[in-house]
């Protein structure tokens, strides 16, 4: 080329091209073609009109969560402490067992009760008219935590013998949009094809809470699925499927959801009395091998007179834990000591000695007042959620003398803590907590407040500043009168304070009857009572029936210095207690 064209050598550029830059150019551009392709196919195969995204969602996602379980061997005497939760949900078996006792009288069945398949022939032909009016009906059992509302919807499936389908609340949200209603749609479906059965929809309110103002216009999961929740208990469908619900807060659950016609009836299941906590403890020492030696029906009184306000979950935990302690010492058998032992928390001994007049402060106040709860036993290590024993009366109403004397009790402890150190600590932060919560004010008027619960946000008072202040200084005045009220008796029965805080140091749990006689001893040498005037258990008549000991002052009750023994006391297996907090006297 250079001679042809005469072309000279230094004036010649010399061309090199190189094809690996176009094969990265299409190694980017094919990914991105690929991505928009599949966008472009996915959009064309998305429902007219908009519909939600679960059609690209796998089916395991869509599906329903809940589990269904046959052949449920769990009965109501499986269930002890709510016999009064088992009377209502016991007309939901009658339903699902015999449901012609109910047409006959017109009534209308509840969702799951009443199913055409379930009469004859002739109850059929006679009544199919009822089913177009079948009212879709279930419950919402409510109640703290640990109280078996689970154990009883179990229950009762297990008394109508049908499948038991059970999901918890917070299983019908996810990451993707629609997938809360599609599983509600599918959790349906299943229960309509295993018809009858009991559909039991655990902490509800994760999914049926208030609809409020929080998504600024736009519809939320959580409403879109209370929305489809609502639709399939409309009772259109006229199946037999008894819906259950359990809730601690039915509170703050929709309006819509608690209509009649889908939650007909709210069943409380509160913290178990004493009665009850018996029962449940004969349930939960059954399968344990207890010493022989032990009644195991008086074990149950003995455990339940020291457990006031446990619920069925802490009373399991309380026998499942004895078993492990005795396990793990290879005891062959589980004794009471085992029950009665719980993880204590070691003191220092500068703490040991604070708690012990904090200990006893409550205990003499408690002791002299008579309104207060009665004494337990005293303690110092950490049993459950507080050091000292009471047994709470089982009232709703209080007078105001009942009040002013609890809010001394509870204040006992600062102002022994105030008297013998001069300084208080945070071991009284509780007591006034529950101070405060007191208060009945002729100034502040007959008014009642619904103030904001744990966890709520309040942004806006009840009452107005003027009302505010006037409370706040109420709350003042009533805190410090009991306090003064309060460190006056601490200062004059300061021997038995100190007296009983020298028995806890040494022994850290005093019963009732070392309490007792510890507080006589110490009357009867500081006030010098003379032989006609001493109220000691001498000037009582001990009266032995079987188990049972009982008290029965008979004369000098007069003084008030020991007030509390007059009242009837009996002894179950070693522990006393009121005979009116059991629910019965004997003489």
């Amino acid at each position: 080329l250079k001679i042809k064209f005469h072309i000279q050598a230094d004036v010649l550029t010399e061309t090199f091209y190189d094809l690996s830059s176009y094969r990265t150019l299409l190694m980017h551009v094919i990914p991105t073609l690929g991505l928009i392709g599949f966008l472009l196919f996915s959009l064309r195969r998305r429902p007219m009109g908009g519909g939600d995204w679960t059609a690209f969602t796998p089916s395991s996602i869509r599906e329903s969560p809940a589990k269904m379980m046959d052949n449920i061997n769990t009965k109501f005497k499986d269930v002890a402490g709510c016999e009064e939760a088992k009377l209502e949900i016991l007309e939901f078996v009658n339903f699902l067992k015999n449901p012609h006792q109910y047409l006959i009288l017109g009534a209308k069945i509840p969702k799951g009760s009443m199913n055409v398949l379930f009469l004859d022939f002739h109850i059929r032909h006679r009544f199919r008219y009822f089913k177009s009016h079948v009212c879709s009906q279930g419950a919402v059992l409510s109640g703290p935590p640990g109280t078996d509302k689970t154990l009883l919807a179990k229950a009762t499936a297990g008394e109508a013998n049908v499948p038991f389908i059970t999901v918890n609340g917070s299983e019908f949200l996810e990451m993707f949009v629609g997938v809360g209603p599609a599983r509600v749609r599918d959790m349906f479906n299943v229960a309509r094809k295993n018809a009858p059965c009991i559909l039991f929809i655990d902490e509800i309110d994760a999914v049926g809470h208030k609809r409020g103002g929080g998504d600024f216009g736009g519809q939320s999961e959580q409403q879109n699925t209370l929305n489809q929740l609502l639709v399939e208990m409309d009772g259109k469908y006229g199946t037999n499927v008894v819906v259950l619900a359990g809730t601690n807060r039915p509170d703050i659950l929709d309006p819509a959801l608690m209509r009649p016609g889908r939650f007909d009836r709210q069943i409380y299941i509160g913290p178990p009395d004493i009665k009850g906590r018996a029962s449940i403890f004969k349930v939960h020492l059954q399968p344990i091998k207890l010493d022989p030696a032990m009644a195991k029906d008086g074990l149950a009184r003995k455990m339940a007179a020291t457990t006031p306000g446990f619920t069925g979950a802490d009373i399991a935990n309380v026998c499942n834990e004895a078993a492990l302690i005795a396990a793990r010492h290879l005891n062959p058998h589980v004794e009471g000591r085992h029950l009665e032992q719980k993880k204590t928390q070691v003191l220092q001994p500068n703490e040991k000695k604070t708690v012990a007049y904090h200990e006893a402060g409550h205990a003499i106040v408690g002791w002299f007042l008579e309104h207060a709860d009665p004494l337990l036993n005293v303690s110092i290590i950490p049993r459950g959620k507080g050091l000292a024993h009471y047994i709470p009366k089982e009232q709703y109403l209080y007078t105001w003398e009942q009040l002013l004397d609890r809010m001394c009790m509870m204040l006992g402890g600062r102002v022994a803590e105030q008297v013998f150190f001069e300084k208080i600590t945070t071991g009284a932060q509780d007591d006034l907590k529950k101070v405060v919560q007191f208060g009945m004010s002729e100034k502040v008027g007959h008014v009642s407040f619904d103030l904001p619960q744990q966890g709520e946000m309040a942004t806006v008072k009840p009452y107005s500043e003027a009302t505010a202040e006037l409370i706040d200084q109420k709350v003042r005045d009533l805190v410090d009168s009991a306090y003064q009220r309060t460190m006056e008796l601490i200062m004059d029965k300061r021997e038995c304070v100190d007296m009983v805080r020298l028995a806890l140091s040494y022994m850290n749990i005093m019963s009732f009857q070392g309490f007792q006689s510890t507080l006589y001893a110490v009357l009867s040498r500081v006030h010098h009572l003379n032989s006609a005037e001493k109220e000691t258990p001498s000037n009582c008549q001990l009266c032995l029936f079987s188990a049972n000991l009982t008290y029965v002052h008979t004369q000098d009750s007069t003084t008030d210095k020991l007030n509390k023994f007059h009242r009837h006391v009996t002894n179950i297996n070693g522990i006393m207690c009121p005979l009116t907090s059991l629910g019965y006297v004997e003489h």
